[in-house]
């Protein structure tokens, strides 16, 4: 369903490829996350039918490990998620029960476009937050389908508990270890501050466009078991925190991460082409708003003299993260500061959106091409020196086709 949003003929193909799958692109064992609060996980009870699947901190435990396979949602292994005697009525409250292939109580279907659950009888029923309470021990019911913040569901990891790869058909690997490594094809990256970032490039020279699904990690950090960003790479680095995300922008020489000279780059996000991400199995986590909390929406661009890199958090994560303008480069998605020579930590507003104009959003290579939005205001700027490796902080760990829907604020009715 693309939610009232008009697109080009070739995008609605693939949104409808990619609508039809039962399952996330991620690969075993996953914590499913509200995108109310990715520090809160779909948990089970206890492993016994009838046992009540409610929301409870991430822990990482066995019974916040789900399995999306064949049309079911699996836990303990042998045990689904299951809607009682297939009752749709509004507010009726979700189980688990030994897995039946024939029960079509267990039937699901993730649609990954929009991160919902929805019932596979009943396509119009959707896993729910109840009341959209955040609460340890809200019990998870079903609802008729508003796409709104009780509805909207992240799939991911713990950082952990990474898998050796989280997509099939991946370059590199997300389970990195603690050392570092510039032959590493660690795929795992972080956000957290001017000091402490890294970026998405080419494992071998080559230009981002040809590259995109196989780009590795680079960051500022040792001790993440990923490629180190080399002395006298960065130019300017300008790191903002806002109610709804973190964003990094600055210059550089990036052909000392393997960017070719002359490449004018492209966009990396958690989305790509095919539904899995460029690079494929990319995974982004950060501190800002949570301990290791992974970023399941984010935006990022590269050429051989800027970047910037987005990520964002909470319903507004896929708007404000918007990764259709792949051709628009960074200060066009990300106005903000590239100001070379500048090293600074700041808090700031959230810009506007990516493409919105008011009432209208502007579609890539609709002419003419609007100005981009300005910088939204900054405040509380620390400079800090000159951004170099040092070692990651050893408590780290315990995660263009059409545009992503805007998420409707659930009502507290249900």
């Amino acid at each position: 369903m693309l939610r009232n949003f008009l697109v080009a003929s070739a995008a609605f193909t693939l949104l409808s490829q990619l609508a039809k799958a039962q399952t996330p692109p991620f690969d075993g064992n996953l914590l499913i996350q509200p995108i109310v609060n990715g520090a809160k996980c779909v948990t089970a009870a206890s492993n016994t039918n009838g046992a009540q699947v409610v929301l409870e901190s991430c822990t990482g435990s066995t019974s916040q490990h789900w399995v999306f396979t064949n049309g079911q949602i699996r836990v303990f292994g042998n045990m689904c998620l299951d809607l009682p005697s297939g009752n749709t009525a509004d507010g009726t409250k979700l189980q688990i029960w030994t897995c039946n292939n024939g029960n079509v109580n267990q039937g699901w279907y993730y649609t990954w476009w929009d991160n919902q659950i929805s019932f596979t009888h009943n396509r119009g029923k959707c896993m729910d937050l109840s009341g959209g309470s955040q609460a340890n021990g809200n019990r998870i019911q079903i609802w008729d389908c508003a796409y709104n913040s009780n509805q909207v569901w992240d799939v991911g990891y713990l950082a952990s508990n990474l898998p050796q790869q989280s997509q099939s058909n991946q370059y590199g690997y997300n389970s990195c270890g603690t050392g570092s490594s510039q032959t590493s094809n660690c795929q795992t990256a972080w956000i957290n501050s001017a000091e402490d970032f890294c970026l998405w490039a080419p494992p071998q020279p080559g230009d981002i466009g040809n590259t995109e699904q196989e780009e590795v990690a680079y960051c500022t950090k040792s001790g993440r078991g990923t490629r180190l960003i080399p002395a006298g790479t960065l130019k300017g680095v300008h790191f903002v925190k806002t109610p709804d995300y973190v964003q990094v922008t600055g210059v550089g020489d990036f052909t000392k991460i393997n960017v070719l000279k002359g490449d004018s780059g492209g966009e990396l996000d958690d989305r790509g082409a095919n539904g899995k991400g460029n690079p494929i199995g990319g995974l982004v986590y950060g501190n800002s708003f949570g301990a290791s909390l992974q970023y399941h929406e984010w935006t990022s661009f590269i050429s051989d003299t800027q970047f910037c890199f987005r990520a964002c958090v909470g319903p507004k994560s896929m708007e404000l993260c918007q990764h259709i303008y792949d051709q628009m480069g960074c200060y066009w998605n990300m106005p903000a500061n590239y100001d070379p020579g500048v090293f600074e930590n700041c808090d700031g507003n959230d810009d506007l959106p990516m493409g919105v104009y008011g009432t209208s959003t502007w579609h890539q290579g609709t002419s003419p091409t609007p100005p981009p939005h300005p910088p939204a205001p900054s405040s509380n700027c620390q400079a800090v020196p000159s951004v170099g490796v040092t070692p990651a902080n050893k408590k780290r760990g315990l995660n263009r086709l059409a545009p992503e829907p805007s998420i409707t604020p659930a009502p507290a009715s249900n």
